[in-house]
């Protein structure tokens, strides 16, 4: 890396690909190197559209980029394996575009190549990185709740969504539970870590993937978690962490918060502020060119082994409510 700039590449110029582009420029030290497609007119368009230097028709190319530090993969994620295992080869560091694949296996290998090239590797779980949840996490520890007795989350979207859409293609890894339910999920997992019990119901659509997911997780402290997502109808998307001395609720977007409220008996409610330019995903490239710069090979924010027990347990749900990849 040259001094303390750090030089970003894009592999699969979506949507996603667009919003994390526009969100890089605030981020002190990023340079736009390059961007990588299937195919070369859509990575000049994107390219010239968010002010990238460089566009290549293929991913190979992009790996082989000798002015690329660190590459964020934004393909769906059936395609996150693949592409994640290029860039390591190639000596990239990666940033993978969150759940990091379909599967414990797959994930697991995305992290063993990376210890064995010895390169940097997250799991772009954004939400983790975010200041109101770490500020979430921080109170929690500190007993500002007392102790944690439940969690409710809910991330739902507006359907209906036609059959050939990826929510509901079985080989793009489609469903509420992969895309969706990450969001509760690490919710809790941020706050309660990896339960004792983990129960699912969902109903399928005719392709074989969840639209409508019910999940419920119970902890050896007797705290529980109840979580649901869908594809079908559009929720608060809020959440709600409730403690033995107190309260706080997230409002609707709690993945991407500006702002939290606790509750305390006999005190007035407190509400925390943390306004924002861009969409937020800001704060994940931030945490990786912090630790780039800081010659780390993970994020404690997002560490590797946050992430295999976060798809460990996303494995056994998706078995209980019986969508295979």
């Amino acid at each position: 890396m040259m001094g303390q700039k750090v030089r970003w590449g894009i592999l699969g110029p979506g949507g996603i690909a667009s919003t994390f582009a526009a969100d890089l420029p605030l981020v002190a030290g990023a340079e736009l190197a390059a961007v990588g497609s299937r195919n070369l007119a859509s990575a000049q368009a994107f390219a010239e559209r968010h002010g990238f230097a460089r566009a290549y028709g293929s991913y190979a190319e992009l790996a082989a980029d000798d002015g690329v530090d660190v590459i964020y993969v934004a393909t769906p994620h059936a395609f996150h394996l693949e592409a994640a295992l290029l860039c390591i080869e190639a000596g990239k560091a990666v940033l993978v575009e969150k759940p990091i694949s379909l599967d414990l296996p797959s994930a697991a290998l995305i992290v063993e190549a990376a210890h064995t090239r010895g390169v940097f590797l997250m799991e772009a779980m954004w939400m983790r990185c975010n200041p109101a949840i770490r500020r979430i996490a921080q109170l929690v520890a500190e007993g500002a709740i007392g102790d944690v007795s439940a969690i409710h989350a809910d991330f739902g979207l507006q359907g209906p969504f036609e059959a050939s859409h990826r929510l509901r293609d079985p080989a793009l890894g489609g469903g509420a539970l992969l895309d969706l339910g990450v969001y509760p999920i690490h919710l809790a997992h941020t706050i309660l870590g990896v339960p004792a019990s983990a129960q699912a119901w969902a109903h399928l659509t005719p392709e074989g993937v969840d639209e409508n997911t019910g999940v419920l997780l119970g902890y050896a402290s007797g705290a529980v978690a109840a979580l649901t997502c869908s594809i079908n109808g559009a929720s608060r998307n809020a959440a709600t962490i409730t403690g033995t001395a107190g309260r706080i609720d997230l409002p609707a977007g709690f993945f991407v918060p500006r702002s939290f409220t606790l509750h305390r008996p006999d005190t007035a409610p407190e509400t925390f502020e943390f306004p924002f330019e861009g969409s937020g995903y800001q704060y994940e490239a931030a945490e990786v060119q912090r630790a780039l710069l800081a010659g780390e090979l993970e994020s404690p924010i997002v560490s590797h082994h946050t992430t295999l027990e976060v798809m460990a347990l996303l494995d056994a749900l998706r078995e209980q409510i019986g969508v295979t990849y």
